[in-house]
């Protein structure tokens, strides 16, 4: 290989590595609290969230796993993943307060489903898609703070959640699920500006547009639930 060919490969790396940095910011930002700080760490949540969606592309036309064999790119993105999909979510759900008092223990129950869910070998399948609940904790603790739903539905909700990773449904993997891929990706893109939106204006953001914004989450569930049920 090429001194070049290996110098973009770790530079692929590299970006990846760059949710790590945001995975510590947002640890920072969780810790200081209030408003203007969760609002930061959402919208770091959501650079996290576009880097971990565009560098397995950058990896494929860069050849990685070819260049340098001898790095193993995918754990350092499931490293990263589980901070900013699963550890720093629940975090700053606890540090908001969006639980009911005494209730913080629930959060142990989505934090070891987790962690076995990323441990799982068939966690994603060969034909695209993740096998159970993908660990969206970020997108959770985002509706749930935004919501401001009572703090006992919250709890009810993260357990569920918590289940759901259990459970051998099988849903889309926006980027890689061939079935309506152009669709899922078109909507992802509006529902993601909708999003970012809704975090710079944390404050002000009409509470009908937040509301609105779930039409995509309910169509990514949705449309898992009905593929695996007509699998069989």
């Amino acid at each position: 290989m090429t001194v070049r060919q290996r110098a973009v490969a770790w530079s692929v790396h590299l970006f990846t590595g760059l949710g790590l940095v945001a995975a510590a910011w947002i640890a920072v930002l969780i810790v200081r609290g209030g408003d203007n700080s969760f609002r930061a760490a959402f919208g770091l949540m959501w650079l996290a969230t576009l880097i971990d969606a565009v560098d397995g592309t950058f990896a494929k036309m860069a050849r990685v796993g070819e260049v340098l064999p001898g790095f193993d790119g995918r754990r350092l993105d499931d490293i990263i993943d589980f901070q900013t999909y699963t550890s720093l979510p629940l975090l700053l759900i606890w540090r908001a307060g969006i639980l009911p008092g005494g209730w913080s223990w629930v959060l142990l129950f989505p934090l070891l489903a987790s962690a076995f869910g990323f441990s799982r070998v068939a966690a994603k399948t060969d034909d695209g898609y993740f096998l159970g609940f993908p660990s969206y904790w970020n997108i959770v603790a985002f509706y749930l703070y935004t919501l401001a739903w009572p703090r006992a539905v919250n709890a009810a909700i993260v357990v569920a959640f918590s289940l759901a990773v259990f459970v051998p449904i099988r849903y889309l993997y926006p980027s890689r699920t061939a079935l309506l891929r152009p669709l899922t990706v078109g909507l992802g893109l509006a529902w993601g500006a909708a999003v970012l939106y809704a975090i710079f204006h944390l404050n002000t953001v009409p509470h009908v547009l937040v509301v609105a914004s779930l039409a995509f989450p309910v169509y990514y569930v949705g449309l898992s639930l009905f593929l695996h049920l007509r699998r069989g």
